[in-house]
């Protein structure tokens, strides 16, 4: 029986893997969403590169995230955030992490369109508030009402984050269930796109 779910399991990800193709697979959704954990994890199932746009914007501005919001505000962060993603998007395939304000952006957006398979990370207020409410490092959410705030964010952004190619529920369960919802969703993406 487990060689039996062993080829399912094989199978599913390659089904993936070739739905794929050589684009990359963005997650998109809100902080908290599990994109760079199950990100991660979905790469290295589909046995291609994983890249997570806030460590790397990090990484070539050589501030935190934080730091450049205080440093330059939002707008210009946002800037250099499309500037990160459009470069990362030129290579592929790759699994790519954007942070939560990335597909809001009309260029990002624009940008991961052309050049990738997006997937949104959705998840119900309770389940981001329990996931962000233990670390105080999402400059967004350094308000009076963090938990207000997260829901305003909520509000603006998924009628936006709606227009991402794939939907998967992100929720409490294990990992490893969200990794094969994530290779269902680009398997079934394609099946449907067949059929239209």
């Amino acid at each position: 029986m487990s060689e039996e779910v062993l080829t399912l399991a094989e199978s599913l990800r390659d089904r993936a893997r070739a739905a794929l193709g050589t684009r990359n697979l963005v997650l998109v959704g809100l902080m908290g969403a599990g994109k760079s954990s199950i990100g991660r994890l979905v790469a290295h199932q589909l046995g291609i590169p994983f890249v997570d746009t806030d460590i790397e914007i990090e990484r070539v501005s050589r501030m935190t995230i934080t730091e450049l919001f205080e440093a330059y505000g939002e707008e210009e962060f946002r800037a250099l955030e499309t500037r990160v993603i459009k470069r990362l998007l030129k290579g592929g395939p790759r699994v790519v992490s954007t942070g939560g304000g990335a597909f809001i952006n009309d260029r990002t957006r624009r940008h991961i369109k052309r050049s990738g398979l997006s997937v949104w990370l959705k998840a119900d207020l309770n389940v981001l508030w329990e996931r962000v409410n233990k670390r105080d490092t999402r400059p967004l959410l350094k308000t009076e009402n963090p938990k207000q705030t997260l829901e305003k964010l909520m509000n603006a952004r998924y009628p936006i984050y709606a227009e991402a190619d794939l939907t998967v529920l992100s929720r409490d369960v294990g990992k490893d269930v969200m990794v094969k919802e994530v290779l269902m969703a680009i398997v079934e993406g394609k099946e449907e796109s067949k059929t239209r």
